[in-house]
């Protein structure tokens, strides 16, 4: 039997830049359907490049520091970011939108990152780095993904079926049972694709964090309890986010009287 590799194969510039020969599979899907993306997909290129080779960088520094401050001034960072990337997302916007994206990113990345390493993992060092960094770069993207698309759900909506909300009002119900079907659907929209990801992980997709065990050379069934474990917390994260987005988007929303604030 084939013993397990130490450690990942080392990949230098030449081998980077063989894959990046891959992206020339969108730049032709573009011409040929003349999609005009060149441009988006050089500047997207360069952004995944460039940010990535800074935040290896900056990791690089950070775990040889080793101070539990700078691992929460970079987490609250990504945090704000994350928030600023939500919004950029949204179709609309409208006075304090940036204060809900980022409150209800921050929220469930706070309480769930400090269940998963408090409770659950219990690291001999709290504030490692290799720990709270990574896991909380996971629930930052997807969080950003799930309340990003509940948002802008729940705002569409809001615009599209107003006269049904108006209609509701005026049979006596309250703002919150007006748009409570509304409010519905704005969740399920930011839960779907997590649940869509929990269906078919280990049977159709490998995810990153087990992938990236196993290529370091991690036995995988210890892989497999990590990925068991991001799974339910990206779960729990992304569910936690989307209601409280739309539930504070809601009240942003909608005044006393259940009317419709102004949206650009």
């Amino acid at each position: 039997m084939a013993l397990l590799q130490a450690g990942p194969v080392a990949l230098d510039w030449f081998d980077l830049t063989l894959i990046s020969l891959c992206v020339l599979v969108n730049a032709a899907l573009s011409l040929w359907f003349r999609l005009r993306m060149e441009g988006e997909l050089l500047i997207a290129s360069l952004r995944t490049l460039v940010q990535l080779l800074l935040i290896g960088y900056v990791l690089h520094h950070v775990f040889a520091i080793g101070s539990p401050w700078l691992v929460v001034a970079i987490l609250t960072g990504m945090s704000l970011l994350a928030g600023q990337a939500t919004v950029g997302r949204m179709k609309r916007r409208f006075r304090g939108v940036r204060w809900i994206a980022t409150g209800s990113i921050l929220v469930p990345c706070f309480l769930m990152l400090t269940y998963a390493v408090f409770v659950v993992i219990q690291p001999p060092d709290w504030s490692d780095p290799a720990y709270l960094i990574p896991i909380g770069g996971m629930v930052l993207g997807n969080s950003l993904t799930a309340i990003s698309l509940a948002m802008d759900r729940f705002t569409n909506a809001m615009l599209e079926r107003r006269r049904e909300v108006d209609a509701l009002l005026c049979l006596g119900a309250t703002p919150a049972e007006a748009v409570h079907s509304l409010t519905k659907d704005g969740i399920r929209t930011g839960m779907t694709p997590m649940l869509n990801a929990m269906t078919v992980v280990g049977l159709v997709s490998l995810p990153g964090m087990m992938t990236g065990q196993i290529l370091g050379g991690s036995p995988p069934e210890l892989a497999v309890r990590y990925q068991i474990l991001i799974m339910f917390l990206l779960a729990g994260s992304t569910a936690l986010g989307s209601g409280i987005a739309v539930v504070w988007l809601r009240s942003a929303l909608l005044d006393p009287r259940g009317r419709l604030r102004h949206l650009s």
